[in-house]
């Protein structure tokens, strides 16, 4: 039987911050000079975000900051810089609970009990430790103490393609399996202040916020959903230096060139015709929204409708770039619209560092009519 993603969960912390609140945070900083200011404006209003969460409610207001916490501003709201240390051990406190409320509602919509997983699948690339996340959630949970745990790490947007891809794999091996996925990124924790053009370019579109998906081939759940009918992966010629994440003393650290978008522009032909190959055109598409200029370029080199892309807009307005965890938000939104139709194709794609380009075909099922859940779906939220 074909695997299919019976339902997405999704979380995000409950501090959500306007655009322009947290642009005028960056704007303010000490020592900046008029053309980095400049930069900031026109990075932040070219983003096409319009609200971004984080577990950093300091930012939101500084008297709901944690006090067992790093500061990450002083009383005249000046960012400050953290040990990357501090900035894990914040990860590690906060990630499970986001993390386990995804999951929690990915299972309840699914109608699929914790005891019933056989294994389970995280993804991360914005914080370390061990026992990590998949141990916490059979914790957290209560999943069987049996159920095989496996971790993605530090692969960047790109990963949810890849965890879903391992999570069919699994079904394929054993058909009885049921498979969690869930992914979990806090960008926000590695915030700074930079006049560095690529610095401020990461700042103006991460996000946090947690994803989870129920994957199975076997007659468990509720019915319909998205088959998963096909994985596809790709490097493109150029790109390994304009897209990287590394570790600093001071956080984790984000290059993301200009030359992203230009290179997706250039290279998305090749990589989808290659990929979509001489089956029919997809119906609906689901593109990681790196940012509003990568998904103008996958628009454009695809000579795709403008409404093509209308759900990945939305996530990306509401939500920001959630780094891995943003696809599935897209997913869950095409998922619930009825506007997509029972047979529905769906081409995803994800890009992330090398430059990788990831791609997912998928078929939507619906078993019944539902009412119209046009607008963005919320995400449960979950204290800081």
């Amino acid at each position: 039987m074909t695997a299919r993603i019976v339902s997405i969960g999704t979380a995000v912390p409950a501090t959500r911050l306007p655009q322009d609140q947290v642009r005028d945070l960056f704007a303010g900083q000490p020592g900046l000079d008029r053309l980095t200011r400049r930069r900031i404006h026109a990075a932040f209003g070219a983003s096409a975000i319009e609200h971004r969460h984080t577990v950093l409610a300091e930012l939101g207001d500084p008297a709901s900051r944690d006090d067992a916490a790093p500061r990450f501003l002083d009383g005249a709201r000046t960012l400050l810089s953290p040990t990357t240390g501090e900035r894990n051990d914040l990860y590690t406190r906060l990630a499970p609970d986001l993390t386990a409320a995804a999951a929690a509602q990915a299972l309840t919509d699914a109608g699929v009990p914790a005891s019933v997983v056989t294994h389970v699948v995280t993804v991360s690339c914005t914080g370390f430790f061990a026992p990590g996340p998949d141990y916490r959630l059979v914790r957290d949970l209560g999943l069987p103490t049996t159920a095989e745990r496996y971790h993605l790490g530090f692969i960047g947007c790109a990963a949810a393609l890849p965890a879903l891809r391992l999570a069919t794999r699994l079904t394929h091996s054993q058909p009885d399996a049921v498979v969690l996925v869930v992914c979990t990124e806090l960008c926000s924790l590695h915030v700074r202040a930079s006049d560095d053009p690529q610095q401020i370019v990461a700042a103006s579109v991460f996000a946090d916020g947690a994803a989870a998906a129920v994957v199975t081939s076997a007659d468990v759940g509720r019915p319909g959903g998205l088959d998963l009918d096909r994985f596809g992966t790709a490097l493109t010629d150029e790109g390994e230096s304009d897209m990287v994440w590394t570790i600093g003393d001071h956080g984790f650290e984000m290059v993301l060139s200009a030359e992203v978008p230009r290179i997706i522009g250039r290279e998305i032909r090749g990589a989808v015709d290659g990929f979509v190959g001489d089956d029919r055109p997809p119906d609906v598409w689901a593109v990681h929204p790196g940012g509003r200029s990568v998904l103008d370029r996958v628009e454009s080199g695809l000579e795709l409708d403008p409404r093509a892309l209308a759900a990945s807009r939305a996530v990306l307005r509401d939500y920001g770039n959630m780094s891995s965890v943003t696809i599935l938000f897209i997913l869950r939104a095409l998922l619930r619209d009825d506007a997509v139709a029972d047979g529905a194709r769906v081409a995803g794609l994800a890009f992330g560092p090398g430059l990788t380009v990831e791609s997912a075909m998928l078929t939507k099922r619906v078993p019944r009519p539902r009412s119209s859940a046009a607008e963005t779906p919320a995400a449960a939220t979950v204290p800081a």
